[in-house]
């Protein structure tokens, strides 16, 4: 049934919807991991049940990832190159894999007033977002995808510049245990930052060669 559906895939001209749906479902488990980040350092779940739930959600994105590797064995044609999808599928793993850190670390550190990350977790999850309006138009619009693949790539370049911001604020008072455990977890959200602008950067080289 899979491989008749790539074949009426074909011979409509339809790209092969199943990697599309695969890259979908990573990005949707890592707004999951976002809106988990955001939900414990706003108090909603605690930190050591943000840990646990993470590891769920980091599963489900693994899940994806995997999806999309098998489907990109067998897929007769592909929206964009296959390293293009490879690179995009990678950043996003990325992406969750340091939203899973930041949690981590969190629940280590058991820092205070953690409220000040959610500008940089609001911008991630924008990110995603950008992202995901890419891939859902990587098979139709091509041009709209390079303008979403633009927006998540400034969303990157602001989460670098609130990291600077926030590293500055850190070091301008008193240099104690809890403020360089605050920094790791600032750098953990500026690492985010940089995995969505590898992301947006895969999805805009794969559409400028169509």
């Amino acid at each position: 049934m899979k491989r008749l559906r790539r074949i009426r895939d074909l011979m409509t001209g339809r790209m092969d919807s199943a990697l599309t749906e695969a890259l979908l479902g990573q990005l949707q488990a890592t707004k999951e991991g976002a809106w988990l980040a955001m939900a414990m350092i706003g108090g909603e779940v605690g930190r050591t049940g943000a840990h646990e739930q993470m590891r769920a959600i980091e599963h489900l994105g693994d899940e994806e990832r995997g999806r999309l590797v098998e489907e990109l064995k067998n897929a007769l044609v592909t929206p964009i190159d296959r390293e293009d999808l490879f690179r995009l599928s990678r950043s996003i793993d990325d992406v969750l894999d340091s939203l899973r850190d930041f949690v981590r670390e969190s629940h280590l550190y058991r820092v205070p007033d953690q409220i000040r990350f959610s500008p940089m977790l609001d911008q991630v999850i924008a990110g995603i977002e950008a992202l995901e309006g890419a891939v859902r138009d990587l098979a139709s619009r091509p041009s709209v995808v390079i303008l979403n693949a633009l927006e998540a790539k400034k969303v990157g370049g602001v989460i670098r510049k609130m990291y600077q911001y926030e590293i500055s604020r850190i070091y301008s008072g008193e240099i104690t245990a809890d403020t360089m455990k605050e920094r790791e977890l600032v750098r953990r959200l500026e690492i985010v930052g940089v995995a969505i602008g590898e992301a947006a950067d895969a999805i805009a080289d794969g559409a400028m060669k169509r």
